[in-house]
């Protein structure tokens, strides 16, 4: 089979099946959100956690829990890295480094997944599965959580109450994540993804020398680093690992899992509000943006464009044989469309405008259609902007979905869209100034530029895919990439529901022509 037709139906596969799920899915999203009932699981949850789950909340008391849970979430994986220890091998390492302990807790907390370490030499297994794979459920589903409270502004009025924190995690978390993630974690183990907790297994190599085959339980982690949109690795070399991604049929999967929740919240949108065809809108401008940046990707992989490209006949660097340059760039493009990270190539070696297409995907706001939950409250922060920017230009007062766009929903909105970029740009500017950070710039020039912006960029946006020629490393990446990644997150939940509040306190507007 050719490679142009191979990429077609693999296209095609992955269309047909987030059509085929988009109903289904975004309707028992949509049940989950609303239901007033709650399960015994559930139940036993909250009396252990000592929270009342029929407490409607107002968007300051819900910001106040998100923010909480997050910090105590953060202590308690930093610590579990600092004492991993006292596990008993194979599954403990020595104690991770402070900052760099630092620098993954808020990494995994805030859903961005960026690894400044090697997951086979640097964790334990118990930091793997008791830390690091319990975040990739509770960050996503924290921020599907705060989707929610946005979709319940726009449907609610005359109040500034917008749902149960608390409520909507293990919801989401028992009803959604978990069975997702358990049924895709058999299927990748029959493509051949490893799931043991094996030590390392020592083998002699035919050349006579002896090398270290690690095992681990990467199945279970790879599935919710897919469907959370994730994106951090068992291994150092994340998809593009064997163990991780052994076949073209576990790289479809996982680029279909990674996009899969994100396209089906739409849905659940016009569920909740009552008007479905808002949620057909949105879906519609994700999948413009989407299939814009994939077929941008594609063309300018297989354009190469460099003299060492050229004279290959494709741009191979960097790429896994396995799945070729089409599918590369189909996850490269994916992957940075939904704040995943995850990789099957090294970015680092994309070709000019390939890597461009990545860099710009983050730099949108990666809503197309972006992570579990924020991709979709990106997208309605744009929609918001949007009407304010027609009803200036029609001369009218700008409403959407039944609610007046005033000066304090547009200021949320505002500082919503520039709270990203001004970290990314003070980032860069920061490390570009700073000898320390220069000085990890493994080449410098016009690319180590783009290095530094990529890692800004990822972070701030919550992405965590990085240009690997940069050694992050260091105290001060560190320290500055997590503050990034920790400001990137919060700053815009904070102000996310403050205009969920402000909307839920209106009055609706009756749809007129004008409307």
């Amino acid at each position: 089979m050719s490679d142009g037709l191979s990429l077609l139906l693999t296209l095609g596969v992955v269309v047909a099946v987030l059509a085929a799920a988009h109903v289904p899915l975004g309707d028992h999203l949509a049940r989950v959100l609303t239901d007033t009932r709650h399960g015994r699981v559930e139940r036993g949850v909250y009396r252990l956690a000592g929270v009342d789950p029929d407490a409607d909340q107002t968007w300051v008391v819900y910001a106040r829990c998100v923010l909480g849970f997050s910090f105590v979430s953060l202590l308690a994986l930093y610590g579990l890295q600092r004492l991993q220890f006292l596990f008993p091998a194979p599954f403990g390492q020595p104690a991770v480094e402070p900052l760099l302990a630092w620098n993954t807790a808020v990494s995994f907390v805030t859903n961005t997944n960026w690894q400044n370490y090697a997951g086979e030499s640097t964790m334990g297994f118990a930091v793997q599965m008791a830390g690091l794979a319990v975040q990739n459920f509770t960050s996503a589903a924290a921020g599907i959580a705060v989707a929610a409270a946005l979709v319940r502004g726009l449907a609610r009025s005359g109040t500034r109450r917008v749902g149960n924190f608390w409520t909507d995690l293990v919801r989401v978390a028992l009803r959604v994540l978990l069975p997702l993630a358990a049924v895709l974690a058999v299927v990748l183990l029959a493509t051949g993804v490893i799931q043991n907790l094996s030590a390392p297994l020592e083998v002699t190599t035919l050349g006579g020398g002896v090398q270290s085959i690690p095992g681990g339980p990467v199945a279970s982690q790879e599935a919710i680093k897919e469907l959370g949109t994730n994106g951090g690795g068992f291994f150092n070399a994340n998809s593009a690992h064997p163990f991780e991604n052994p076949t073209g049929g576990s790289n479809l999967l996982q680029v279909i899992a990674l996009l899969l929740i994100p396209s089906a919240l739409p849905r659940a949108l016009g569920t909740m509000v009552g008007d479905r065809r808002q949620g057909f809108a949105i879906l519609a401008a994700m999948a413009v943006l989407w299939a814009g940046s994939v077929v941008s990707a594609i063309a300018f992989e297989y354009a190469g464009g460099a003299p060492a490209p050229l004279a290959a006949g494709a741009a191979m660097e960097g790429k896994e044989t396995r799945f070729g340059i089409g599918a590369s760039a189909l996850f490269a493009a994916s992957t940075t469309a939904t704040s995943t990270g995850a990789v099957n190539a090294m970015h680092d070696s994309l070709t000019p405008l390939g890597g461009a297409v990545a860099i710009v995907n983050m730099l949108l706001g990666e809503v197309s259609p972006g992570g579990t939950g924020s991709g979709l409250y990106g997208m309605l922060v744009l929609a918001v902007v949007t009407v304010f920017v027609a009803g200036l230009m029609v001369g009218r007062t700008p409403e959407y979905l039944g609610k007046k766009i005033a000066a304090r929903e547009i200021k949320f909105a505002a500082l919503y869209l520039l709270a990203t970029p001004a970290l990314v740009l003070v980032g860069t500017a920061v490390a570009l100034a700073t000898p320390a950070a220069t000085d990890a710039i493994l080449n410098p020039g016009p690319h180590g530029l783009s290095e530094v912006l990529y890692g800004f960029a990822s972070a701030a946006n919550n992405n965590g895919s990085a240009f690997a020629g940069l050694a992050a490393n260091t105290p001060f990446y560190n320290l500055g990439l997590g503050l990034a990644m920790a400001f990137g997150r919060f700053l815009p939940i904070l102000l996310v529901l403050g205009l969920a509040g402000s909307l839920a306190a209106q009055s609706p507007v009756p749809v007129t022509a004008g409307t």
